[in-house]
């Protein structure tokens, strides 16, 4: 039940998001929970496989390529799903954080920290 209540909370967050980014754009809550079961997906597959490719890089910069990954997964989302548009890189990069924010905040007031998976 908590996984449902997770992608719904991801999905608003993601409205939210579009909301108070001018550059971001997303149809309705439809393609918003769509786009967060992508996300979900593209972060929990993709995205440990990236952050090991860029591991040097990402010791270099003391973990700030981290951010440079996550806008380039927000935005390679935004590329194939319809409804869901990202204006460019840097809407891509304050999206990407503001969302991961949002919903890791909404997701501990509505879950709590005791019930994560």
């Amino acid at each position: 039940m908590s996984i449902i209540i997770r992608w719904v909370i991801n999905a608003l967050a993601l409205m939210f998001v579009a909301y108070i980014l001018p550059n971001i754009d997303i149809s309705g809550f439809y393609i918003a929970l769509i786009t967060a079961l992508i996300l979900g997906l593209i972060n929990a597959f993709i995205r440990p496989f990236l952050l090991l490719i860029t591991l040097p890089i990402n010791i270099l910069t003391l973990g700030l390529f981290t951010f440079v990954i996550n806008a380039l997964l927000f935005w390679f989302v935004a590329s194939f799903i319809e409804g869901f548009n990202v204006a460019g890189f840097w809407a891509a990069f304050f999206g990407a954080l503001i969302f991961s924010i949002i919903s890791s905040l909404a997701t501990q007031l509505v879950i709590g920290p005791r019930e994560r998976f």
